[in-house]
């Protein structure tokens, strides 16, 4: 039986910012493998663009929202082989699938909620989650042939968003060569502040032409590209023979097909297309990461910078912000 009613944001169809309502929810007690959390604030993704306007459908009616933090209010049973790792009363922090975190108070899965340490406050524990275990598994787990070493050349687009702005410092504490692009002046200056080796304004220069220049005409090891279709196929001709091209994102589209052929004649070129979600599937793999993103919160390595904040109410305006890419760094939801 429901306890009680929540605000929540909910969309009942595809469409724009203007499909997101903010309605009243019930909730309940949580089962086996479940808690019970009440947020203090919430994260905005671009993935929550792609699960409103429809490029991921999703059955409706749909509770938008990867990642938030809070207060675990209950917890229900442990699963067999999995005792549970919070109690209420826990400070915690989460990103996930499914969706649901636009909200004050839901009941989830408990793998990949993780206790959020008392240095980190509840605001940068919203905003880093998703986008700092992004960060995690490109930077550390997706890597090209060979790996990464320290001195190593890589491309990475939107270097001024909220995954791009933690990216440029967690390279450069990896002694990586991060070469960023951005649309503005500005948010070059903004990337470059927080560790980007090179920036590249790519409404100005020819992004492919001055990264065999920074090069000296070698090319990158790996391109790391959340834009997709505008910038997929001139990524291509950034790397070096075997480089490695990881999309994770498609914020200007979906990338068009192409002929697996062309990869060998640019140079036996390796593509992957990833997501956080294949990642975080047990409890062991999240905890690893987030203590991983942790210690470099922490250590003063990277630092979580929050550019916008909007009431729950607002969200519709949050959407349109962020699709216009009137936005630097993280947006977080408070509530």
């Amino acid at each position: 039986m429901a306890l009680f009613t929540s605000k929540a944001v909910r969309i009942d169809q595809h469409g724009g910012p203007e499909e997101l309502k903010l309605v009243d929810v019930r909730v309940g007690e949580p089962g086996p493998g479940e808690i019970r959390i009440r947020h203090k604030a919430v994260g905005l993704n671009y993935i929550d663009v792609y699960q409103r306007s429809g490029l991921y459908r999703l059955p409706m009616p749909l509770q938008l929202g990867m990642e938030a933090s809070g207060v675990v209010e209950a917890v229900g049973e442990g699963l067999p082989g999995q005792p549970m790792h919070l109690k209420a009363g826990d400070r915690a922090a989460y990103a996930s699938q499914p969706p649901g975190s636009y909200c004050e108070v839901r009941v989830m899965p408990a793998k990949c909620v993780c206790k959020l340490p008392d240095a980190i406050s509840f605001e940068l524990g919203a905003a880093m989650m998703l986008k700092g275990l992004t960060v995690q598994y490109l930077l550390r787990r997706t890597q090209p042939q060979g790996g990464l070493q320290a001195g190593d050349f890589v491309l990475f687009h939107a270097a001024a968003g909220g995954v791009g702005l933690i990216a440029c410092q967690w390279a450069r504490a990896m002694g990586l060569q991060l070469i960023g692009t951005a649309g503005s002046d500005e948010k070059c200056a903004l990337a470059k502040a927080h560790g980007a080796a090179f920036v590249i304004n790519y409404a100005k220069e020819d992004f492919v032409a001055r990264v065999k220049e920074i090069t000296g005409d070698l090319g990158v090891k790996v391109v790391y590209d959340s834009v997709g279709k505008d910038t997929f196929d001139r990524s291509l001709d950034c790397l070096r023979p075997f480089g490695l091209m990881a999309s994770f994102g498609n914020a200007s589209g979906p990338v068009e097909p192409f002929s697996p052929g062309i990869l060998g004649t640019k140079g036996s070129l390796y593509v992957t297309r990833q997501t956080l979600f294949s990642h975080i599937t047990t409890r062991e793999n999240t905890q690893e990461m987030a203590d991983d993103l942790f210690e470099m919160v922490t250590s003063g390595k990277v630092n979580i910078r929050i550019d916008q904040r909007f009431p729950l109410a607002e969200v519709q305006q949050a959407h349109r912000m962020l699709e216009a890419r009137k936005t630097t760094g993280c947006t977080i939801l408070t509530l």
